[in-house]
């Protein structure tokens, strides 16, 4: 055999083999860098993936000031530092760290260090440069995150009737919660991908799964000076009556926007953490029902006139006392004495004996199943008491009216009600009743959103919304306006009002107040309301106020309420271009 041919031919083998050899790494490596990539790239990404939520930026809540729109609410963003404990090497060392750059207790992060699961806060509301400082060391295991929390360039106005946002960053109560999928957008999705020390990649350009969408900023119909102006005469008109608690509220008559709504006791929602009794945070103007008392005879007088029963030049002679079944009804206030009167006298005098002669007539002359049915009609279905408003707030209260055909003592029950007592309703309601029943007989829904803008910059505005027509007839607004204005004119005010170029009314209400726990009524124990409008030909604005357990002389609807309410009309007429009688 020739060694040199030999020689070739191992070294052919050699060649073809080597050839083999780097083909086959060739395709191996192709199908692992381009077939199979996105599966090794997953592989590779096991552990050190972490999903996160990416909190969308809340939009602001506004309000007008005057022609200007000013910011109520707004979010700031802080930092949420937290750990991965599986990541941490040196325990001790990173708490000490953590500590020296964002402040804070070591040995309490260091203890956090032994929790189980890969995701511990150590700490929130960092603000930026502190953050910076820490994610500067490249901590394995530890990373921060934005988190919007809410300011408050007005202070603590309006604090019920805007809610708040808690530390884990849910809405509660007001406009923040009844609002929140407005306001909260929506939030992106965040891959944490870390390194192989476990230290988060935040700036990763794959780091981000989802985009968050920022909510819309929401406008109020409230105006802030006459929110403080509200709040202010509240706390003084209860401070007066020697009255710890009360709600006051303004509404436009014609568009249900409402304008102010205060609420005593307050707090500061910037510190809603330091609030002991969580009952301050339910905004009592649409959120806390009570028997109304005589506020509601208006509404009796303006169901019997609408529905015809009576006119208003109808009279009954009124002995002070009426016998319904085995129970009476009585006047407790002074009521002119046993003689004849008419329907304008019910108002003027507070007659108890007068709201239930008109639910009488209502039944044909007597109280009885029909009457309750027209009555109960015109509460429910007209005036929408014990049915929630929709106003833009959470845990609204409904209310109670009772059946009129099911229950004890039904006919003793609906002469309660002509005058405000055995049912119940909030402020609210109280305001868009009155609305309807003097504005022509529309119920406009109340509201407290004028506007949304979104993240274009786009407005959106909100409509009035008509909830229901022919509440009452135009030509019956007008008699109960009239009636009304004759009441205030005959009623004593520290100030007088010019009724030659404003309209002015009201009425009086003096409820007692339940014994929840043994029933009945607890004795020497009332509420004082009062709700009245003020306007020129028309009526502008519904005022109603309430007064909780006043405890100076008198009658509390004309001791304790009363007062507030003639406060608030002049502070309307003085600084808020009331229109004037042509």
């Amino acid at each position: 055999m020739n060694p040199i041919r030999t020689l070739h031919t191992r070294i052919n083998l050699w060649y073809v083999l080597v050839v083999a050899v780097f083909a086959v790494c060739l395709v191996k490596a192709f199908y692992l860098q381009v077939i199979k990539h996105d599966y090794y790239r997953s592989a590779a990404l096991v552990g050190q993936h972490k999903e996160y939520e990416i909190p969308a930026e809340r939009g602001a809540i506004r309000a007008y000031d005057g022609d200007r729109i000013v910011p109520v609410v707004l979010s700031q963003t802080l930092y949420t530092v937290y750990a991965d404990p599986t990541m941490i090497k040196d325990k001790d060392k990173t708490a000490q760290l953590v500590a020296e750059k964002i402040g804070g207790d070591s040995t309490a992060y260091r203890k956090s260090f032994d929790e189980e699961g890969r995701y511990v806060v150590l700490a929130r509301k960092v603000e930026r440069d502190k953050k910076e400082a820490l994610l500067k060391l490249e901590l394995p295991g530890v990373g921060a995150q934005n988190q919007d929390y809410r300011t408050y360039p007005q202070g603590s106005l309006a604090a019920q009737l805007l809610g708040f946002v808690n530390n884990e960053g849910t809405p509660s109560y007001g406009v923040e919660q009844a609002m929140n999928e407005t306001l909260a957008g929506e939030s992106g999705e965040l891959n944490a991908v870390t390194d192989v020390d476990g230290v988060p990649l935040a700036a990763s350009p794959d780091n981000i799964r989802k985009q968050p969408v920022a909510g819309q900023d929401v406008v109020l119909t409230i105006d802030v000076g006459m929110q403080a102006q509200l709040e202010q005469l509240l706390k003084g008109g209860l401070d007066r009556a020697k009255s710890t608690e009360g709600s006051a509220i303004i509404l436009e008559a014609k568009t249900g926007a409402i304008k102010a709504m205060a609420n005593y006791p307050t707090y500061n929602p910037a510190e809603f953490y330091n609030v002991e009794d969580g009952s301050v945070f339910n905004n009592s103007a649409a959120g806390m029902s009570l028997e109304i008392g005589s506020i509601m005879k208006p509404l009796t007088v303006a169901a019997a006139l609408d529905h015809g029963s009576v006119s208003a030049n109808s009279s009954f002679y009124d002995k002070r006392f009426i016998d319904i079944d085995d129970a009476t009804v009585r006047n407790v206030e002074e009521d002119g004495g046993a003689r004849q009167k008419d329907v304008r006298d019910i108002l003027q005098y507070s007659l108890n004996t007068g709201a239930t002669w008109l639910v009488q007539q209502m039944g044909g002359g007597e109280l009885n199943s029909k009457g309750r049915v027209v009555w109960h009609d015109y509460m429910v279905n007209k005036y929408r008491f014990s049915k929630e408003t929709g106003i833009e707030q959470s845990y609204e209260d409904p209310g109670y009216v009772p059946s009129p055909t099911d229950g004890f003592g039904l006919n003793i029950t609906y002469a309660n009600t002509s005058f405000g007592q055995g049912m119940t309703a909030t402020i609210t309601q109280v305001a868009g009743a009155f609305a309807a029943m003097l504005n022509g007989g529309t119920y406009y829904q109340p509201r407290l959103v004028a506007a949304t803008i979104d993240a274009n910059g786009d407005t959106h505005k909100t409509e009035p919304k008509v909830l229901a027509k022919g509440v009452v007839k135009p030509e019956v607004s007008k008699t109960v306006q009239g009636m009304m204005e004759y009441v205030v004119d005959n009623h004593r005010f520290s100030r007088k009002f010019d009724n030659a170029n404003y309209s002015v009314g009201g009425k009086t209400g003096t409820a007692q107040i339940a014994d929840r726990e043994n029933g009945g009524y607890l004795a020497d124990e009332y509420n004082g309301t009062y709700a009245g409008f003020v306007g020129g030909d028309d009526v502008q604005y519904i005022i109603v106020v309430s007064v909780i357990k006043p405890q100076i002389p008198g009658y509390a609807g004309s001791q304790a309420a009363q007062p507030l309410f003639g406060d608030i009309a002049h502070m309307l007429i003085d600084n808020y271009n009331v229109r004037r009688k042509n």
